[in-house]
């Protein structure tokens, strides 16, 4: 048996391009950094920038082009496809593209979203992590004290 997962969070670095194929399925690429920190050869910290090639299908593409954009901070899951090519210069390059099965919001709305996400996408992610309306008037907010791990 084999295995082939990866989870992504991170940010996106450009406004997502939604197309469509000629048969009418809905097509969404993207791209994807994370950020880790680590020591260079002089032991000093440094941000090492990893970038992802993510393309979703169907409804899950038409919503990430609808509540997602540059700066927006995104789970994505999906099987990963490292690609070769030959850059401009001649070099090999190595590509990593993501073939999304899944996201999720991240955070509440205005966390980790730049000034130019869009409108709908604060909106839309507000009302996705905002349960107020459902819960009791008199309903403790849960603590820190209350999560088991």
């Amino acid at each position: 048996m084999s295995f082939n997962k990866i989870i992504i969070v991170g940010y996106l670095g450009a406004d997502p391009q939604l197309k469509y194929t000629p048969q009418g399925t809905a097509l969404c690429n993207f791209s994807v950094a994370t950020t880790e920190k680590r020591k260079n050869r002089e032991s000093e910290q440094e941000d090492v920038t990893t970038w992802f090639r993510v393309t979703a299908w169907g409804r899950q593409a038409e919503a990430i082009n609808q509540y997602f954009a540059k700066g927006s901070l995104i789970y994505v899951e999906g099987r990963l496809r490292i690609e070769e090519y030959t850059s401009r210069d001649g070099e090999q390059r190595f590509s990593a593209e993501v073939n999304m099965s899944g996201f999720e919001f991240v955070g509440k709305a205005g966390q980790g979203e730049s000034e130019t996400a869009k409108p709908k996408a604060k909106a839309k992610a507000a009302s996705a992590f905002d349960d107020d309306d459902d819960r009791s008037a008199g309903a403790a907010e849960p603590s820190d004290d209350d999560i088991p791990f």
